[in-house]
């Protein structure tokens, strides 16, 4: 298999292949991994009993994964990956700032990943915890580098075997029966803090997928219908992390340890198969972590080819870009490993202060201000109309992080409006506020949509919305 020659520059129609039918396979597989597991447990570890658990981790996903999809859609009707879009909002260099927050969210989830996997590892190969961490980093440099084709290949087998090794799990649980009234949804067993908590990390989970999920769908054909990408991209990931995260709640109830060791946790129920177990399990959230790292390096592209308006990366410098960002991941799970709890729900909640305003803001200007209508080229031009920075979209993003503060919960803050509700809903104003503002201003603009291209390679991506 080739490694990929493309990286942040457009895809010419005559690249684009394949069918949305695929987007949901990766998003599934992708998201049918033991990390996902971890979040459907959270609820159960805090308190919540395991039937209020499954409605809150239902209602995150199927709230999460709507604005999840509505990114995915843009990919084929622009042919760009999800971040370069940005700088129609925020400027091309302006765009800059959301590339940098989201580079950091990722290179941390892609340490979580580093940290869940170092058992599972341990249990397959004899090494260190270090030396496991580092083993597991190096498989996804490789497979990250070889880049998309190979990445939706490993979602289609892994979709029909992370299934299987599941469903097993599931059944061997479930066999055994769960402590009485687990399921119960009346009396005392509500807590309505808890309750939202599990909400807002089931919707974090599929929200924090925005900034990169058109990654994965640029390469099919323009004459791709939204609606197509749109619901194979909603379902993947609604059906992959709900399952999981049932599953992980499931678990929790009956009191098997998924939070610190979720591999093991999983293999465990295959006895005399336990490595075989291991081998799928790690490879599932190789995926998920090949898929953060290869978008790492996209959106670190996209910063620094803003300045220079760079419309090509070689495979050089995608390898160098990818190892720099391989390496700090390597070792900020290496320095977190021991303290791993309180860093993965700090990321978890954290990305929605930064990732959920993004969000908002280029959805609003996608289909309510331009309508999907963009100059491809001018995203590419650091002196074309979209400019350099678009200072009023970054007062907008700034300001929708500060007011989310009164409603922010982390291990070491919690604001005044999380004190009275009890948790975290911050994720609310982070969707409203941003997207309600960004259309106030720039609602004039529908009246002074971008010229249609009249280059043959860029104008299929600059016509108007596609809707069926």
């Amino acid at each position: 298999m080739e490694i990929e020659s493309r990286s942040v520059e457009f895809i010419p129609e005559n690249e684009r292949y394949g069918s949305p039918k695929r987007l949901f396979t990766i998003w599934c597989s992708a998201n049918m991994q033991v990390t996902t597991m971890v979040i459907g447990a959270l609820g159960v570890v805090a308190g919540l009993n395991l039937g209020w658990t499954v409605v809150g981790l239902i209602l995150g996903n199927l709230i999460g994964s709507i604005f999840m999809a509505a990114h995915s859609a843009q990919g084929p009707h622009l042919g760009i990956p999800q971040m370069i879009q940005s700088r129609a909002q925020f400027g091309v260099v302006g765009a800059g700032l959301p590339l940098a927050i989201v580079v950091l969210a990722y290179i941390l989830f892609t340490a979580a990943n580093g940290v869940v996997m170092r058992d599972s590892i341990k249990a397959v190969v004899p090494v260190s915890d270090n030396d496991a961490i580092i083993l597991f980093g190096v498989l996804t440099l490789i497979v990250g580098y070889v880049g998309y084709e190979l990445i939706h290949r490993i979602g289609v087998w892994m979709s029909a075997i992370s299934s299987i090794i599941f469903a097993l799990a599931a059944y061997t649980v479930l066999k055994h029966g769960l402590p009485d009234g687990v399921w119960q949804l009346t009396g005392s067993t509500f807590k309505f803090a808890i309750f939202c908590l599990v909400v807002t990390q089931a919707a974090s989970w599929t929200l924090g997928a925005g900034p990169y999920v058109a990654d994965y769908s640029r390469y099919l054909p323009t004459s791709t219908a939204t609606r197509s990408t749109f619901w194979y991209s909603y379902l993947g990931i609604v059906v992959g992390s709900s399952v999981v995260m049932l599953l992980g709640a499931v678990m929790a109830t009956a009191a098997l340890d998924v939070i610190s060791d979720p591999g093991s946790a999983i293999a465990k129920l295959f006895p005399g198969y336990e490595k075989i177990a291991y081998i799928v399990i790690i490879i599932g959230v190789l995926e998920w972590n090949v898929m953060n790292l290869y978008s790492s390096y996209m959106s670190t592209t996209t910063i620094f080819t803003g300045f220079k308006g760079t419309a090509r990366i070689g495979k050089l410098a995608k390898f160098l870009i990818m190892a720099v960002v391989a390496v700090i991941v390597t070792w900020i799970a290496i320095a977190a490993q021991y303290n791993f709890s309180a860093y993965f729900s700090d990321i978890l909640i954290g990305q929605v202060y930064v990732l959920v305003p993004w969000s908002a803001i280029n959805l609003a200007d996608y289909y309510w201000i331009r309508k999907g209508r963009y100059s491809v080229v001018a995203m590419y031009d650091v002196n074309g109309i979209y400019g350099k920075v678009n200072w009023n979209t970054l007062c907008i993003y700034a300001l929708a992080v500060v007011v989310q503060i009164p409603f922010m919960e982390l291990s070491f803050y919690k604001g005044p409006i999380a004190h009275l509700v009890g948790t975290d809903i911050s994720w609310l104003p982070a969707l409203v506020v941003p997207g309600v503002l960004y259309y106030l201003v720039n609602r004039n603009k529908q009246l002074h949509l971008t010229p249609f291209e009249s280059t043959p390679s860029i104008a299929a991506s600059v016509r108007p919305l596609k809707r069926a």
